[in-house]
């Protein structure tokens, strides 16, 4: 025979205030953290292009400190238009792919540090098409340097993969100041090309079914 335990009128109001306390808790750490951010799409991209401003001007200064902070920011501000959930960029309509999407470099241009954008560089005769990543990029908030993907333009040329594609990430070392996105690019495929692959360019190979 079971016996069924009631809770004491004392312990429900305890549990109750418990709640709240913890309620009003996590309030002020949300006000705290989050208060000064945009809380609407509208007001967050003006917000948003201004912080990629002073993203960029960190970037050219060699700023660390200045980076990361803003960095960190980019993404509290993607959390709390995301109702204070994980997966800012779990797809298309998620804030972080919005916010990144809406201030897009214009194909073509070179971006300022911190917005995605894509572009075109030559390395001696090879041309490469560069994709590069925003504040919400793979390793953004552990790394200085933004990641991003080369992809050959003649594939008909010799390239710097047998691709036509390669991934760079966690590239560059310790920040430094006064690179752009695409003079770093530059620095980095010249020195991938010059190193890793003694100067020699590799012929691009087709996929063939097997």
């Amino acid at each position: 025979m079971s016996r069924r335990i009631h809770a004491l009128p004392g312990q429900l109001a305890f549990d109750a205030l418990l709640a709240q306390t913890e309620a009003t808790n996590e309030a002020r750490i949300k006000d705290r953290k989050y208060g000064h951010l945009p809380s609407t799409m509208d007001d967050a991209l003006p917000f948003f292009r201004g912080l990629i401003e002073q993203h960029h001007k960190a970037m050219l200064d060699g700023d660390c400190n200045a980076v990361a902070r803003l960095r960190e920011e980019a993404h509290d501000l993607a959390t709390k238009l995301n109702n204070y959930e994980p997966g800012i960029i779990a797809d298309e309509d998620a804030p972080g792919s919005v916010l990144e999407r809406l201030t897009r470099a214009e194909d073509g241009q070179i971006p300022l540090w911190g917005q995605a954008g894509s572009f075109e560089i030559k390395h001696k005769k090879m041309r490469v098409r560069i994709e590069i990543e925003g504040v919400f990029g793979i390793g953004a908030t552990f790394v200085s340097w933004l990641g991003f993907s080369a992809h050959a333009v003649d594939k008909t040329k010799p390239f710097l993969s047998e691709t036509g594609y390669r991934s760079f990430l966690g590239f560059g070392g310790p920040l430094r100041a006064g690179h752009t996105p695409d003079t770093f690019v530059q620095a980095v495929i010249a020195d991938y090309v010059d190193r890793s692959l003694r100067g020699r360019l590799l012929k691009i190979v087709p996929l063939t079914r097997r």
